[in-house]
């Protein structure tokens, strides 16, 4: 008998353990269909399921082609302005946050308490802050610009730090022995490991704002979530359809194109 052969029969079998598992998800998945009652669902509830899809799928084209302000294509146009700038105004703020969280970087009970601040930052969802900024600035655009601002300042710091902990410090070691002062060695040691990672992430962090900034409308923070929800509740479905058909298109460009981007930072 071969080493190799010998190697797979004295492997672990894990028959058991994956039956287990796979009984345990099953009665789980069982259990949760309880959740579902068809029971009160009335022949006009049907009717009027069968209504919002046939108005989502014969959508308004004089609204989704229009460029007035209240065309779908100045709703979408805004709300990439509003993802566009919280993001950047997050990312900037994010920098130092995740420098005072690095271990690496500051004594560790600084990066604790900072760490501690980024985590409730985190904890609060986006539409309270939205609820919040609305009280303060009133509803529009600007409101959603802070929301998304402080929402992304959580997310981007947390990945900043773990890109900060990878530096390779032995770059930074060799440049102190040859007498770089403290800027050169950040202009030429530290930025050129960060710069690509820190981009991909905020390019990624973008790809979520803009979903963010259509959901934050629907509480009044600009965008295009306001029309939506002024559209559902009026019951007026063509004009969801249309407003559904641009959101899709917007978002799905924005995927594809980030991605691109994104591949290209991270392979150089």
């Amino acid at each position: 008998m071969g080493t190799i052969e010998r190697q797979l029969y004295a492997s672990p079998n894990h028959k058991r353990y994956f039956t287990f598992i796979t009984i345990i998800l099953l009665l789980l998945f069982i259990w949760s269909f309880t959740a579902v009652n068809l029971q009160n669902v009335e022949s006009s509830g049907w009717e009027i399921a069968s209504t919002i899809i046939a108005g989502i799928f014969t959508p308004d084209l004089e609204l989704l082609l229009t460029f007035t302000t209240q065309g779908v294509p100045y709703l979408l146009l805004e709300t990439i302005a509003i993802a566009i700038l919280g993001t950047v105004i997050g990312a900037i703020l994010a920098v130092p946050l995740a420098f005072l969280s690095a271990s690496n970087v500051v004594p560790s009970p600084i990066a604790w308490l900072t760490r501690l601040l980024l985590i409730f930052i985190r904890t609060v969802p986006a539409l309270v802050y939205g609820l919040m900024f609305i009280r303060v600035t009133g509803q529009g655009p600007f409101a959603g610009v802070l929301t998304i601002a402080l929402i992304s300042i959580g997310m981007l710091a947390k990945l900043f730090v773990d890109a900060i902990e990878d530096l390779d410090t032995s770059i930074l070691e060799s440049m102190t022995s040859i007498g770089c002062t403290t800027f050169e060695k950040i202009r030429y040691g530290i930025i050129p490991q960060l710069f690509s990672m820190f981009l991909s992430i905020i390019i990624y962090r973008f790809d979520m704002n803009l979903r963010e900034a259509s959901v934050l409308g629907l509480v009044g923070a600009g965008g295009i979530g306001a029309p939506l929800i002024f559209a559902m509740s009026a019951y007026r479905w063509n004009e969801v359809g249309a407003i559904l058909i641009g959101l899709v298109v917007l978002i799905l460009v924005v995927e594809l194109g980030s991605n691109r981007i994104r591949g290209k930072l991270v392979r150089g």
